[in-house]
């Protein structure tokens, strides 16, 4: 297998791998096609050669060309590697929600998924507890759990 890089229109890349991958459905050497976050411009396409590439994205919109010259996956390794960022969130903090419905509102953590990015929190001012599943760009630590 090797992997291969098309070139696409800024912005436009989400359109041309719908393209692609509907025309790779009939063809059997396309093995995978990957358009990561913050590579604007390219798509990389995992395929047996080069002709299968542009034999796929032949008269595909927004295609500005393929590039001939393989790629290797050490190249692209940081673009697909998942690396967990560094979570300042512990159980038990009180957080202020600073984006969506709740924007304002105070909570305590009762789960942390980060895995995921995600942290469950119980809002402090509500009558009946109700966890709430919010991203963790979407909350702001204000006080810490006192630990002894």
């Amino acid at each position: 297998m090797t992997i291969f890089t098309i070139r696409t229109a800024i912005g436009r890349e989400e359109q041309v791998v719908d393209f692609l991958s509907t025309n790779a459905e009939k063809s059997d050497g396309i093995h995978a096609i990957l358009s990561p976050h913050g590579v604007v411009g390219y798509i990389f396409v995992e395929a047996e050669s080069v002709t299968d590439v542009q034999h796929v994205s032949y008269r595909v919109p927004y295609v500005r060309g393929v590039l001939t010259k393989p790629v290797t996956i050490d190249a692209i390794d940081h673009l697909i590697e998942f690396k967990p960022e560094n979570v300042d969130i512990q159980l038990g903090d009180t957080v202020e929600i600073i984006g969506g419905p709740f924007k304002g509102e105070r909570g305590r953590v009762t789960r942390l998924k980060t895995e995921k990015s995600e942290v469950i929190v119980e809002l402090l001012e509500a009558a009946v507890p109700i966890p709430i599943t919010l991203n963790l760009d979407s909350v702001k630590v204000v006080g810490k759990e006192n630990r002894e």
